[in-house]
Order: structure tokens, then sequence, then C-alpha cells
């Protein structure tokens, strides 16, 4: 690891002016970037501590439920008002990750981690995200994990969180504050799709700090389910993850939500598939072409194909749920 200067910050004013330093990086949890810094894929300058900012609350806002950037993925999980009005975010977060490591991470810090692409970890294969121009060895290599959607010929990875994947479906609102001051940022635009700059994740600008996340009122959203497929059932992460939720009336969808993990650079959000249901009746007829209509524009590579199939099922099952409640999918 190469050596650093460690600087803790008192307040989000002095965390902002700190990352003013070329190469300085925010940490709290530490749970995804100590990983990267000791296999040498992060080298920062110098790492600004914000674990004492006043970032630690969860508050019923007139915009919603405000989920300070510092609280704890297990105090997400467990607050009464997730769990009753989110339960899709409460279950995505038990399913992402052990006890241990949802006692640290951050709400903030969840939306910050990169790819787990072994190509990515691995400094022996070329890789445009950790090298930029070096190539893409997941084009060509075993690339059962990677995107169906949204790729370029630079990049083909997929984003790793499970939190992130209900965030998307719920419309969730990221507060940053950066040297050009406050900002929101709805939680759609907040990822990037890889095209010619595979080795930036979000659009966050240099400097800022994410500060909070708004999770708006969403009564659709007390029916939801999140559906983890995974190659074993202890911790690991998703082929394909599923954030779903229905809102009936008289047996007919009036509100439709529906976004997968293991898809793309980004939580990626079925917006056509949502408004295809909405008036629908909802049965598995109608779950089975919102699932065709959203897999449609797939485009698998050599060995991922398989998760064309596997994502129709758990979308399918995943609204099914919802339709009759919600609970563990």
């Amino acid at each position: 690891m190469k050596n650093f200067s460690y600087v803790r910050a008192m307040s989000v004013k002095e965390a902002v002016q700190q990352a003013s330093i070329p190469q300085s990086m925010f940490i709290a949890g530490g749970t995804n970037l100590v990983d990267r810094m000791k296999v040498f894929l992060d080298e920062p300058s110098q790492l600004i501590d914000i674990t004492r900012l006043d970032m630690t609350r969860i508050e019923q806002t007139k915009d919603g439920l405000r989920l300070g950037a510092l609280v704890s993925n297990t105090a997400v999980a467990d607050h009464p008002e997730v769990r009753r009005s989110y339960p899709m975010l409460a279950r995505a977060i038990l399913l992402g990750a052990s006890q241990q490591i949802r006692n640290v991470a951050t709400t903030g810090g969840n939306l910050l981690q990169r790819t787990r692409c072994p190509y990515y970890y691995d400094t022996a294969f070329d890789c445009n995200k950790r090298e930029p121009g070096s190539g893409c060895a997941a084009l060509t290599g075993i690339n059962r994990i990677h995107a169906l959607f949204g790729a370029s010929d630079q990049c083909v990875a997929v984003h790793p969180s499970d939190m992130c994947v209900p965030l998307a479906a719920l419309d969730a609102i990221v507060e940053v504050e950066g040297p050009k001051g406050k900002r929101q940022i709805p939680f759609t635009d907040f990822h990037r799709l890889p095209g010619n700059t595979p080795q930036r994740d979000t659009n966050l600008e240099p400097g800022e700090l994410i500060t909070a996340l708004i999770l708006p009122p969403a009564p659709f959203a007390k029916t939801s389910v999140y559906l983890k497929l995974r190659d074993r059932a202890s911790y690991a992460f998703a082929l394909v993850s599923v954030a779903a939720a229905v809102e009936l009336a008289d047996n007919r969808i009036k509100t439709a939500r529906l976004a997968m993990g293991g898809m793309a650079h980004k939580p990626w959000r079925f917006t056509e598939a949502e408004t295809f249901l909405i008036g629908k009746a909802a049965n598995t007829e109608t779950f089975q072409q919102a699932a065709e209509i959203a897999l449609k524009g797939a485009k698998p590579l050599e060995y991922n194909g398989f998760k064309v199939e596997l994502a129709k099922r758990a979308i399918r099952h995943a609204l099914t749920v919802s339709a009759k409640g919600g609970g563990i999918a």
C-alpha cells in the first residue's frame, strides 16, 4: 500500500476543502475502498476521514425520509419506517452483505462501490476502468457475470450494489455538497454508463461529498419486493436482482416500478415495462409480457446469455409476489 496522509474532517466544509488536494479520497466505513487500496487499485495521496460529520440521522422531512450519508446499512435496514414503507430497500441491504459489513458500511459509501469484475481486480489483465486505453479483457474472457445493457466496447462490467437497485426504483434523490455548493441528483442520473470513460462510475464532480439520500413518499412501495439470484446463498454478488412493486386498484395495476441489478454499469430501470403494466390485470400473463418487454434490448456476451431467461423469470416472480402483498420473494 502506498504511503498517504490522513486528516479527520470536523465539518462538511472542511472535508470539501481538504478534497481540493489532488488524489484525495473520502473514507467512512471503508469496506470497499480499503480492499482496493490493498491491491493498489486506488492510491490516494490523502484520506479524509468523514466519520465525525453530522450525517448519522434518519429523519422524516417534507420531501420524504432523509437518510444521512453516514447512517450504517444496519441502521437503515432496521429502521421501522424503512421496513414499513420501503421494504425492498431493507431486504436488499440484508441480502447484500454480512452483519459485520452492514454494521460499518454507510449509506453514502454504498453508492460508491466499484465493480467486482475479476478483470478489474487482477492487474495481469487489461482493464479500461483501471487503466484507460488498455483494453477490456472481459469482452473476450469469461464474462458470465457481465452486462446485458448499456455496455460499450470499452467496458462490460456491472455495478455490484444491492442497495442501489431499489433506490433506482424508488426515485431516490442524492444530496451532495462540493466546492460549488449544494445540489441534488436524481438517483437514476447519479451513476454513469461506461461509454468512452469507463473509469468514471458516477456524475459526482471533483471534491463533491454525498451528504444524504432522500426517499420520496411512495405508497406503491409498501408491497415492494427485492429478489436476488446468485451462485450461492451465502454472501455473494447478484447474477441478477430485481426490485419490483405494483400498486393495485380493483386488481388493475395503478403504479409499477421495476429495476434490476447485475444488468449494467448502473442499476437498470425498466421504464417501458413499467408503463406497459399500468392499467393491466395483475396476472401471470401480464407479468410475463412485462418481462419480455424489459429484456428485449438485452445484448448477451459469449457466456452470459443464460441471464436473459433468468432475469425474465425473476421479474415475473417478483411482480407476482408484490401483487399478492409483498413479503420475502
